[in-house]
């Protein structure tokens, strides 16, 4: 396993994509029109360049998988973090979904304490690599890092069956939001 540089963005992006690609929380924030793909691109590019900047992004061995870890105390608003901001509002979001597409993100942040977090934003893994242990290793990865930094670990699922691997990680499932789908809020605090 290896920390990504600013070099592996197109891998990242490409694991990304083609492991959330029928994700349900990833398609409510990602326009669905025929610009589709490239939106979800955009988002996922967007993820990389915050966490590059302001959390840390993990590949595992073979590049099939990867981490993406924000910290978001370490979160600075920048000229670069906002025209970030704006890129992913218009190229993946869409302009008139920005209000709504913020009122969601207000609502998982509000359940996250005020202190030192490690905010797990994607763990993906290529599809054709899956159920060999790739991901699992990564979420080690997280969870030791994080407990060496002595932060919580939160994140988000809407895949019901990711909710009984978490758990079996020792996460806590400790909230649902309901949109037009439910999403799993969990936090590992030890």
């Amino acid at each position: 396993m290896r920390r990504a540089e600013k070099a592996d963005r197109a891998l990242v992006v490409d694991i990304l994509v083609k492991s959330f690609h029928d994700n349900k929380s990833v398609n409510h924030v990602v326009k669905q029109d025929r610009h589709k793909a490239k939106r979800m691109k955009g988002l996922m590019e967007y993820s990389f360049d915050l966490c590059l900047s302001f959390g840390e992004i993990w590949i595992s061995d073979g590049n099939t998988g990867c981490a993406l870890m924000l910290h978001p105390r370490e979160r600075k608003q920048t000229l670069r973090s906002v025209l970030l901001d704006i890129k992913v509002a218009i190229f993946a979001i869409g302009l008139l979904r920005v209000a709504s597409i913020a009122k969601r993100e207000q609502a998982i942040k509000n359940h996250h304490p005020k202190g030192d977090i490690t905010y797990l934003w994607f763990i993906g893994v290529d599809p054709k690599y899956q159920h060999q242990g790739i991901g699992s290793t990564l979420l080690l990865n997280v969870i030791g890092r994080s407990k060496m930094a002595q932060r919580p670990v939160y994140l988000e699922t809407s895949v019901l069956k990711n909710v009984a691997w978490y758990k079996s990680f020792g996460f806590e499932a400790f909230e649902t939001l309901e949109f037009s789908y439910t999403l799993f809020l969990f936090r590992r605090t030890g």
